[in-house]
């Protein structure tokens, strides 16, 4: 059985590839704290409606006969960056990153992979109820 083909565990799996990205892109915005002029970036928000949207089109036609078209498999991007264009601080070399607003994403991120990876631990039990493993 491929995890992957289930759903609701290929959602649960973007949402923390989603986390993950973000993680190591505020990572960089704290690492570059003191360069002049650096400008904070984040990821688009992770929009749960869209992801499942987004599943629904990923969809092969399944080709029964030679002369059918199978139509072309879409790939999502990764997901991508914004930077912040009108910060509300910033300091006398240019640099726009706030540590404390940093810092507070960093804590946002860190609770909902926490959160997401019970979700996938409980979901795994769960099948493995179903299938008789315990």
């Amino acid at each position: 059985m491929e995890l992957d083909k289930i759903t609701l565990l290929s959602v649960v799996k973007k949402r923390l590839n989603w986390l993950s990205q973000r993680q190591e892109v505020l990572a960089q915005n704290i690492a570059n704290a003191d360069t002049p002029n650096y400008k904070p970036s984040d990821l688009r928000p992770y929009n749960f409606a869209e992801m499942v949207r987004a599943e629904r089109t990923q969809l092969n036609l399944n080709v029964s006969e030679p002369g059918h078209i199978s139509g072309d498999r879409k790939r999502l991007r990764d997901f991508s960056m914004v930077t912040e264009r009108r910060p509300f601080e910033t300091a006398p070399n240019g640099n726009a990153v706030i540590l404390e607003e940093q810092m507070a994403k960093i804590g946002e991120t860190q609770f909902n992979h926490s959160f997401m990876t019970e979700i996938y631990k409980k979901h795994l039990r769960m099948l493995k109820m179903a299938i008789g493993n315990r």
